[in-house]
């Protein structure tokens, strides 16, 4: 009873937080506002409508900075600050630091923990600068709580899961989920169970055919389109027999079906089960990307079939985890978000079908273009390296013969405003000072850090993009490429929505005050409000 009466006088007097048992932070690759627009129709009232309808939607929220990868999405999110400071700056990138590429969670002194390839096991967050609000949460409870991440992706896994995290998982072409010896020694008992159950041959020999009627997706263009590429190397049409392409290849081909998300989100109720996660009053934090959204949308394109079908797919597989929570966690005692790490173009061939003045453009060809302009005007090649939108320059051979590498930069920036298919081009100089009249230049400065990115970057035109005829990417600063969702449910949170613009990098410090726990060290804090009152 005393104890009762102490607690009861400390919530009156403020004392005493309450807190969610567990956080579940979700990311769809790839996903576009637009299609919970496009797609709502078709949806079940239980999973991406539930959240909408019963918690809060930011419908005009958005990445403020260039390149909009997958990596630096994911790292943005959880860090609530971008590529300039938290350092992820592409995918994989040359690193002129050290002179060579750089994948984004590479680590050679990592080992392989599970049934994969020894590259698959060379990876940790160690690249990752800044830390993320999943840190925040293992330091504010002295380590107590536990932090889990897990995507198809080993970045979408590993990025969100932080410096700190007890696990991140991610899956390998054997069919089985790996991590590496930076989160342990072996592999928890419950993941090895779940990988000797083979799962994802339950998903392969069910094979890929409709969700739905037919007639459902007339949201999208009719099925075998020009605008797709192949997929399992096959022509894209219903049904896909997925039994037949395993045996000719491996289990890989699970990330690019809507399968992918359903494998993830089985071995996301496993861990919860398994690792007790919101069993107790220390808040703990899972965080779960789902990443065979942008494998088919890179492949097919975002008008494709397929893609709708993913979607209406991943709808239920979020009712159906909802539920689970409910049931696990209990109603209300959990808090969840959901965006995306970057949206995505549309398929420039389709758009130039219905006359829109544009093209798809080839990385290669602009690369030996720089490269033939330097030797015609220089006599010889200076480039070092043309990757993500950065072009390096060779900073020791220009100095060994006496090259003024400032004339150098000012001829390639002349030579490419020149090309039909440039915005601008910006020097390292002007990215360092970004003028605040130019938007594209402050967003570009925004994902450039000066130790690892190029002397010059270039802004393509809107629409054009380097990529091939079929499918799709992203990259740009362009709305096509930040424009992403942002919902918050379950703990804490009241209905309403937003049309009001907003970024992803205030998703972490608005974490951390609704948790009341330490900002993560590199963010901007910028919060949303909405979520806190």
């Amino acid at each position: 009873m005393k104890n009762l009466a102490v607690a009861s006088l400390l919530t009156v007097l403020g004392w005493a937080q309450e807190k969610p048992k567990l956080v579940i932070g979700i990311v769809v690759d790839q996903m576009k506002m637009e299609y919970l627009y496009r797609f709502s129709n078709d949806f079940s009232d239980n999973g991406f409508k539930r959240l909408m309808n019963q918690g809060y939607t930011y419908h005009n929220a958005h990445y403020n900075y260039m390149p909009t990868y997958t990596a630096p999405g994911h790292a943005s999110v959880f860090t609530g600050t971008t590529p300039a400071v938290h350092g992820i700056v592409g995918n994989e990138w040359f690193n002129k630091e050290i002179g060579k590429e750089l994948y984004c969670t590479e680590d050679e002194t990592a080992k392989l923990l599970g049934n994969g390839t020894e590259s698959e096991g060379r990876m940790s967050p160690k690249n990752l600068q800044a830390t993320t609000i999943t840190d925040e949460l293992k330091l504010a409870t002295n380590f107590k709580g536990k932090v889990i991440g897990m995507s198809i992706k080993d970045r979408g896994a590993i990025l969100p899961a932080g410096h700190f995290a007890n696990w991140a998982f991610w899956y390998s072409k054997t069919g089985e989920f790996v991590s590496s010896t930076f989160y342990g020694k072996e592999l928890p008992n419950w993941v090895n169970q779940f990988n000797a159950e083979k799962n994802y041959m339950t998903y392969i020999e069910k094979g890929w055919d409709l969700f739905k009627p037919k007639e459902t997706y007339n949201e999208s263009l009719t099925d075998n389109n020009p605008y797709e590429g192949k997929l399992f190397k096959k022509t894209p049409f219903f049904p896909y027999n997925m039994k037949e392409m395993f045996e000719a290849n491996d289990a890989g081909i699970l990330r690019t079906s809507p399968y992918g998300n359903n494998l993830l989100a089985d071995f996301a109720k496993r861990a919860i089960l398994a690792e007790e996660l919101g069993k107790d009053d220390i808040t703990d934090f899972l965080t779960i990307s789902f990443s065979s959204t942008d494998y088919i949308g890179h492949v097919l394109g975002p008008r494709s079939i397929e893609l709708q079908d993913t979607y209406l797919r991943l709808d239920a597989t979020l009712a159906d985890l909802l539920n689970y929570l409910d049931t696990t966690v209990g109603k209300g005692k959990y808090l969840v978000f959901l965006t995306a790490d970057h949206a995505g173009a549309e398929n420039v061939t389709y758009l130039k079908d219905n006359k829109y003045n544009v093209n798809n453009l080839n990385s290669k060809n602009i690369q030996q273009s720089i490269k033939e302009h330097l030797e015609k005007e220089f006599g010889d090649n200076y480039l070092l390296d043309y990757s993500n939108y950065n072009i390096f320059l060779d900073k020791a051979k220009l100095k060994n013969k006496g090259v003024d590498i400032e004339k150098v930069k000012t001829s390639v920036k002349n030579f490419l405003l020149a090309q039909d298919y440039i915005k601008n081009v910006y020097t390292e100089e002007q990215i360092q000072i970004a003028s605040v009249s130019d938007s594209y230049l402050q967003a570009i400065q925004r994902g450039y850090d000066p130790k690892q990115n190029g002397e010059l970057i270039i802004l393509l035109k809107p629409a054009f993009v380097e990529y091939s005829t079929t499918g799709t990417t992203h990259g740009s600063p362009y709305s096509y490429d930040t424009h992403v969702p942002v919902l918050f449910f379950g703990w804490g949170i009241s209905k309403g929505e937003s049309h009001a613009k907003k970024y992803i990098t205030q998703i972490a410090p608005t974490l951390a005050q609704k948790l009341k726990i330490t900002m993560p060290n590199g963010t901007q804090s910028e919060v949303l409000e909405e979520i806190l009152n």
